[in-house]
């Protein structure tokens, strides 16, 4: 291959993406070059000769399902054992993810899976029983998302997931890499979304005729279950956290578009998950200034002071 914009040859040695090739010049390193700053040369071990009119490469670009980019757990059914179904997760995107798996069943967990899951692959991870789905721990991922391509990093990716008969009511359908039936299950929707309060703030001024504001948030959020919701005793654990953190974000942002100087969050003792969860949504806030525990004599270490900048 010979560079377009440059007077250099080299060997196709890798496929990164669809548009991107790692090409290996004369002195053996390997760079990422976009496939319009590439044309086809004769020769090898010899002066090349420069075609005419550059050709369209010719490369073996794996086979891509039409299926949305991300992180999904695909949930195959067995043809031999009827209430069998197989957890393989699929990487349907062009970076390399290093995956753990660790099941917690009542506040017992177990390695389940380690490795790596190259683009567009898929590798079984788990099996269980249908019929016992109640009885069915919970699943956490912890992801790291590699590519060799020109991008910033993103966050390593922390997901929860509880499977419910609800995610297996629809339709088995084909399921892209694998021969049996199954579900499809995104993961990466699962992860919690930081929304940017100046976006939440113009989203709610949109015109003169469509004017809407953000109420402004107490100063200080009780976050405990019982006062967001009349209904937790329903309510599994995990759905419980997801609705507090959800409580907080929207506090959080309100804050943030009014300006305050700063506000409490009260999420007790516990057993610290919730506290957990929102001081690293805290410290990754770039409108936040410092956070400390709140007045003592008040919460003891019960409740959480954020500082806004």
């Amino acid at each position: 291959m010979r560079f377009v914009d440059e007077k250099r040859e080299g060997y196709v040695t890798k496929i990164i993406d669809t548009q991107t090739l790692g090409v290996t010049d004369e002195d053996g390193f390997e760079i990422p070059v976009a496939l319009s700053n590439l044309t086809s040369v004769h020769g090898h071990g010899v002066v090349a000769e420069e075609l005419d009119t550059p050709k369209p490469i010719q490369v073996n670009i794996p086979s891509i399902n039409k299926i949305e980019n991300g992180i999904y757990v695909a949930v195959a059914t067995d043809d031999k054992a009827g209430n069998v179904v197989h957890f393989h997760l699929q990487n349907h995107s062009p970076n390399i993810l290093l995956v753990s798996l660790t099941t917690a069943r009542k506040e017992k967990y177990a390695g389940a899976f380690h490795g790596i899951i190259e683009s567009y692959a898929s590798t079984l991870v788990y099996s269980a029983s249908l019929a016992d789905l109640d009885l069915w721990p919970e699943f956490n991922f912890q992801v790291l998302v590699f590519s060799k391509a020109d991008v910033k990093p993103i966050d390593p990716l922390v997901i929860g997931k509880k499977f419910r008969a609800k995610d297996f009511s629809t339709e088995q359908k084909e399921l892209p890499q694998l021969k049996n039936k199954g579900w499809m299950i995104r993961l990466d929707d699962l992860v919690p979304v930081s929304i940017d309060p100046q976006k939440l703030k113009e989203s709610f001024f949109k015109s003169t005729e469509e004017k809407r504001t953000v109420a402004a948030p107490q100063k200080e959020i009780d976050l405990h279950i019982e006062k967001l919701r009349d209904d937790h005793h329903f309510l599994e654990a995990d759905e419980m956290l997801q609705i507090q953190i959800n409580h907080f974000q929207t506090a959080m942002d309100a804050a943030v578009v009014h300006h305050f100087d700063k506000i409490v969050f009260i999420h007790g003792s516990g057993n610290g998950t919730l506290r957990d969860k929102i001081h690293k949504l805290i410290s990754k806030n770039p409108h936040v200034k410092t956070y400390m525990d709140a007045r003592k004599e008040k919460f003891g270490y019960g409740a959480t002071e954020v500082v806004f900048k």
